[in-house]
């Protein structure tokens, strides 16, 4: 008699997995973008007008930029937090939950009362939402971009790195499309009355959908290889990833963040500061500023996979750093552009286009695989999450005020901001050469135990 042996169920295909970890990580982060990037699209457009207690422009302008800057001094505290429990639990779990913080946040902020209804609380509800907010991304960035870094093949790992950063330009080009569709829709006074609601309370549907999605795919094969051999080998890096890279990547981390300003300061000149100088500055129309904002993150996103294939060919200190420099020069013949554009919009939009969508990508689509590689897999998570967040406070969150400071001195003239920006370019460029000549790649082997000999 012949006994029959249950069937084994097959193994599950290794391309069909990778391409799962990527789908899901690069549509979870789209959302959590779109969450973040739509406060700063309408900070400067609505919550100026109706959060704040100012008859002034500028002042009403500068206190929605403080509460936009809170969501980035808040992403500090959520990457240490995260970056801890995705380095001890693991990063399938810290996504599903980031994407939930951030979603019910961006919610509750389409249902805020304004100041003229609710007085100072409309302003304190607004800025808690957005501190929730930051927490939420400070924790999801690293979780999104080292599932498909560490699922990824050794030699195509900048390629895949980069495909969740195309979350963010996708993010963009969605938070300003839902705002440009809904002000071409409604009238001035029906869009500032309620239409703007529409875009914070569709985050809900989205993050379900991101949400089933990331539960649906397994753990990192490396996280869990480095579980495997941690207890071991190194417990006290479980117990507190934060000290353990502080204790291993002192000067790393200081280079990282370094690096990092380039991509914060230019971003938010080209993304967010924009939209307030065009429209206020030069008087173009709120839909030509968001359409141009809208193509140059839609040219990004085609960059940021090409500049991350890139990079695994020639390195990622060469095309970070090049990019660096490329975006900190640009920023005078871009504005120089929108100056002298004569209203021609075209010349407005080709200003924001190529400088947001190509160079900036060159930074963006690097700087996943490059942070990861210089980590150790038990802290890599704490590692880039608090580098990019912690940096991010100066980078990013200071900038439409820093920005809005500067065109103020120049007399409306952009050219203290464009010396800025080249400033924060030659030192981002300078850190990532010191990280290039490091050994190993991307300046250190992602196995190092330490700095030592740095």
């Amino acid at each position: 008699m012949t006994r029959q042996v249950a069937a084994q169920p097959p193994a599950q295909d290794p391309a069909r997995k990778l391409r799962k970890i990527v789908t899901s990580s690069t549509i979870g982060a789209m959302v959590e973008w779109y969450d973040f990037f739509l406060y700063g699209v309408v900070a400067g457009l609505v919550f100026n007008k109706l959060y704040f207690p100012s008859t002034d422009p500028v002042v009403g302008t500068l206190l929605a930029y403080a509460t936009f800057a809170a969501g980035f001094v808040a992403r500090p505290l959520g990457g240490v937090i995260f970056g801890h429990f995705g380095d001890t639990l693991g990063r399938k779990r810290m996504l599903v939950l980031t994407l939930m913080i951030m979603g019910i946040a961006t919610t509750a902020i389409g249902l805020i009362p304004t100041y003229d209804q609710i007085g100072i609380w409309a302003p304190v509800l607004l800025l808690l939402c957005r501190i929730a907010q930051g927490i939420g991304l400070g924790g999801e960035w690293g979780g999104a971009v080292l599932m498909t870094f560490e699922s990824a093949p050794a030699g195509r790992r900048g390629f895949f790195a980069s495909l969740p950063q195309t979350g963010m330009s996708l993010g963009l080009v969605l938070a300003s499309g839902v705002i440009a569709l809904l002000s071409a829709l409604l009238s001035d006074r029906d869009f500032l009355a309620w239409g703007w609601r529409i875009a914070f309370l569709l985050s809900a549907v989205m993050v379900f959908i991101g949400s089933y999605m990331r539960t649906h795919v397994e753990e990192s094969p490396e996280f869990a290889a480095a579980q495997r051999h941690q207890p071991s080998r190194q417990p006290q890096a479980s117990a507190l990833p934060f000290l353990a890279m502080l204790r291993q990547y002192p000067r790393v981390v200081l280079a990282c963040m370094g690096a990092r300003f380039i991509d914060g300061v230019f971003f938010n000149v080209f993304g967010v500061f924009s939209l307030a100088y065009l429209t206020q500055t030069l008087k173009l129309s709120r839909n030509e500023a968001l359409l141009g904002v809208l193509l140059g993150a839609g040219v990004m996103t085609l960059f940021i996979p090409l500049w991350g294939a890139v990079s695994d060919r020639l390195g990622r200190p060469l095309v970070y750093g090049t990019g660096a420099l490329l975006a900190g020069l640009s920023a005078f013949p871009a504005f120089w552009l929108m100056q002298h554009s004569g209203g021609n919009v075209l010349l407005v939009w080709a200003a924001i286009i190529i400088p947001f969508g190509i160079f900036h990508a060159a930074v963006f689509g690097t700087m996943s695989s490059m942070f990861s590689e210089v980590f150790d897999a038990r802290v890599r998570y704490t590692g880039i999450s608090f580098v990019y967040q912690f940096a991010g406070v100066f980078a990013g969150g200071l900038t439409p005020i820093i920005a809005t400071w500067l065109n103020a001195q120049g007399g409306g003239e952009p050219w203290y901001l464009c010396g800025y920006v080249l400033a924060i370019g030659v030192l981002s460029a300078a850190c990532t050469l010191w990280i290039g000549r490091r050994p190993g790649p991307a300046g250190a082997s992602a196995l190092a135990p330490s700095e030592a000999g740095a």
